[in-house]
């Protein structure tokens, strides 16, 4: 598989067409009764019902599962959340009903933040990437960094991705645009363009 970093601006590989990875739309992370939930996950997800309309397909859908080793810090944290400590199959951690037709491809499940990795690549190949979900400040921002390190050309799409509270969005979204040319930040209609399928 040929890496993002591979391609060389003189190579004749005509590029990829760009994904739509909505990292954990989940109901631990939108649900308001949710000591998780993002006040910001409406507003947000309806610029990520755009984005996936403009994809054509190319949507993957990530989920965070609970199933890390609680031998290592993982443990700690789950101490210090004890009601995201259930098991995988609770509610919780279900894709919210109206993101369950975002792709036609099974979900991403992974037990870290960040979702980045040889799964993801392995679907998505070199393909640059628009990112969106929930939370700006924890699994976006993990994504978007390890996505960076890897070479890979991805575009946040600010709007349609939802913080712990505004503030906390704001602060990741101010760390990922220090990544540029790996990480562009921008806005849902300067992405849609990306996503739509050429003429």
């Amino acid at each position: 598989m040929t890496s993002a970093a591979g391609l060389a601006a003189g190579s004749s590989t005509p590029p990829a067409a760009p994904w739509l990875v909505v990292i954990d739309p989940q109901n631990i992370f939108a649900a308001p009764d949710s000591a998780w939930g993002s006040p910001m996950f409406p507003e947000a997800f309806a610029n990520i019902r755009r984005l996936a309309d403009a994809a054509a397909g190319r949507v993957l859908v990530t989920r965070w599962l609970p199933t890390a080793d609680r031998r290592t810090s993982w443990g700690d944290y789950f101490a210090a959340w004890p009601f995201a400590d259930k098991p995988a199959d609770d509610p919780l951690y279900d894709i919210v009903p109206e993101a369950r037709s975002l792709s036609p491809h099974p979900t991403l499940d992974l037990p870290t933040f960040g979702k980045w990795g040889p799964e993801l690549e392995r679907i998505i190949g070199s393909a640059p990437v628009v990112l969106a979900g929930v939370s700006t400040d924890c699994c976006v921002i993990s994504t978007a960094l390890a996505a960076a390190d890897a070479g890979a050309r991805v575009t946040i799409a600010a709007d349609a991705c939802a913080g712990s509270d505004p503030a906390n969005h704001a602060a990741a979204i101010q760390v990922m645009s220090l990544y540029p040319p790996q990480l562009t930040v921008a806005d849902t209609a300067a992405a849609l363009p990306l996503l739509r399928p050429a003429p």
